[in-house]
């Protein structure tokens, strides 16, 4: 088998189609989340921590200088505070999907089972029974 063949086959597979979609949504929802904490959860947090802009915290270790054309060297611990905020919101909003997925998937187990079709032998049980039955009429 070429090499190009087993690509196309390995690419086509739904596997690899659905793994592709998933990096692509989840890329874009963490845009979305990013935009949540950024724009929407942090000003109110700032707000009642005096105006405090959790993004401009930071500890510098090395003050810019542009004589010696030093840059500022920094820990930014305000940027990790987002980042964590950030992590517990998709962690929450994945945990919300897997529960609500596993719940479909409770109520569908939980469904009775379709009847099992009659063995043949049944099935011509039932006939012989449907036919004495028609002749006693």
């Amino acid at each position: 088998m070429s090499v190009v063949k087993e690509f196309k086959e390995f690419v086509s597979k739904g596997n690899v189609v659905d793994l592709a979609v998933g990096v692509i949504i989840g890329a874009a929802f963490g845009k979305i989340i990013t935009s949540l904490v950024d724009d929407i959860i942090m000003p109110p947090i700032g707000y009642m921590t005096g105006g405090v802009d959790f993004a401009d915290k930071k500890v510098i270790l090395v003050s810019a200088d542009a004589v010696n054309k030093v840059e500022e060297v920094a820990i930014r611990y305000g940027n990790f505070i987002n980042t964590l905020i950030q992590f517990f919101i998709v962690a929450i909003c994945i945990f919300a999907v897997v529960k609500a997925i596993n719940s479909l998937k409770r109520k569908e187990e939980e469904l009775p089972a379709a009847p099992a079709a009659p063995s043949r032998e049944e099935a011509l049980l039932a006939d012989i029974r449907d036919i004495l039955k028609s002749q006693k009429s």
